[in-house]
């Protein structure tokens, strides 16, 4: 497989998951939210908060994206190991941090403020914080391995 196909690939795996976050945050949550509401409708002054949170917590995944496009672009470039993807990778590591930590102290706000269950939080909270957890230290990992692999070859680009 060449650079080119494998740029072309990765855009198109960040297309199609753009799409479907699209999809998920933009349709689905709130269909199904408000669903639950007129169900429930003890439980619909729930809806806005609820749905607010999950769009924050959408933000950092769809950044995330973007710096995956410029990878993916660097890749295509005949770029992989630069200092430029060493950057993103980081980036894209502490946004997947970061959502992490907003999602664990978002839902305990919400079962604080009586508009949660605690058995989300117990249960479905630390899913969702494992994910976005294991994705940072892969990140990290891959932003480390492409800096040292960047350094190794501007060396022996140095070399005659």
């Amino acid at each position: 497989m060449t650079q080119k196909n494998l740029s072309t690939w990765l855009k198109a795996v960040i297309i199609g998951t753009g799409i479907f976050g699209l999809v998920v945050f933009g349709w689905l949550v709130p269909a199904y939210g408000a669903s639950f509401a007129s169900m429930n409708p003890e439980f619909a002054y729930c809806y806005w908060p609820w749905l607010v949170f999950l769009w924050l917590c959408s933000v950092p995944c769809f950044a995330s994206l973007f710096f995956g496009w410029k990878i993916a672009s660097n890749i295509g470039n005949d770029n992989s190991f630069s200092f430029d993807n060493a950057k993103h990778l980081k980036t894209v590591s502490k946004l997947a941090a970061f959502d992490s930590a907003f999602f664990f102290i978002g839902n305990w706000a919400l079962v604080l403020m009586n508009m949660s269950h605690p058995g989300v939080a117990i249960i479905f909270a630390p899913l969702v914080i494992f994910v976005g957890v294991a994705v940072s230290v892969i990140c990290a990992a891959l932003s480390h391995l492409v800096y040292k692999s960047a350094v190794l070859q501007s060396e022996n680009d140095l070399t005659i």
